[in-house]
């Protein structure tokens, strides 16, 4: 089978404070989730039983509820950093892990690095991230509209909020069933 190319699937059992996951792995393709990256997807996910690796186009990571042969789908998880259009703030990226549940409503963002000089009274505000927390992707994230600015560092407020939105609206585009047309 040398023009054959060959899919193992592994298996790993990780044991975390709320129990155990299964996170699979494909071999010679993409490596499994390691124990940071895990401990992200749960905040986002907290009743998830398992975690795709990261992978597709674009890049994202699925979130599982369930055993076995018996799993749901919960929602995807994502890098605003790895999307076009690449969203930059005052000093830089601000890479945002986001998750959305599979009918277009976000279950949260976390900041994981900036390079922001004014950070602490924007992004990294713990209010920041709360308010997308069960926001629709058709919202218009409009800083002082339907998006508190936090802070006076509304450059950073207003590109980490773009690129929530703008990364979210292409993942659901491409890999989300269109919403039913209200009756």
């Amino acid at each position: 089978m040398a023009h054959a190319k060959r899919i193992c699937v592994v298996a790993f059992l990780l044991l975390s404070a709320g129990g155990a996951f299964v996170i699979t792995g494909v071999a010679g393709g993409q490596a499994a989730i390691d124990a940071k990256q895990q401990a992200l997807l749960k905040r986002l996910f907290p009743a998830a039983t398992a975690f795709s690796p990261k992978g597709g186009d674009p890049p994202h990571f699925k979130a599982f509820a369930g055993q076995g042969g018996q799993q749901t789908l919960l929602g995807l998880a994502f890098w605003t950093t790895e999307l076009e259009p690449f969203e930059r703030a005052y000093d830089g990226p601000i890479k945002i892990l986001v998750g959305m549940d599979t009918k277009g409503l976000l279950t949260g963002v976390i900041v994981t690095e900036h390079h922001e000089p004014y950070g602490d009274f924007s992004v990294d505000r713990p209010e920041f991230a709360a308010q997308f927390r069960g926001k629709n992707i058709r919202d218009a994230f409009k800083v002082g509209v339907d998006i508190d600015a936090v802070s006076r560092a509304t450059i950073s407020v207003t590109s980490a909020s773009r690129a929530v939105r703008n990364s979210a609206r292409r993942v659901a585009r491409q890999l989300l069933a269109p919403p039913e047309p209200a009756k």
